[in-house]
């Protein structure tokens, strides 16, 4: 999961920074989370998973298809 969401950031050109304003939290927080120092809680995997149009089955390395069931 945490290569997940370091790949997906570092793929749209985004900085630690900037995903921590959008979650709310400190760049330091963030920087825990991808490497895997602290788990990352439900409501910023739904987060992350709506920012990024991916499911959270895939940040969570479930499945390797990042589009959602839902979208066509």
């Amino acid at each position: 999961m945490y290569k997940r969401i370091r790949d997906l950031r570092i793929d749209r050109d985004l900085t630690q920074h900037q995903i921590a304003q959008l979650l709310n939290i400190s760049q330091a927080t963030y920087s825990r989370y991808e490497n895997g120092n602290l788990d990352v809680p439900s409501s910023v995997l739904i987060k992350l998973a709506n920012f990024y149009n991916v499911s959270i089955d895939y940040i969570l390395g479930q499945t390797n298809i990042a589009k959602r069931s839902y979208d066509k």
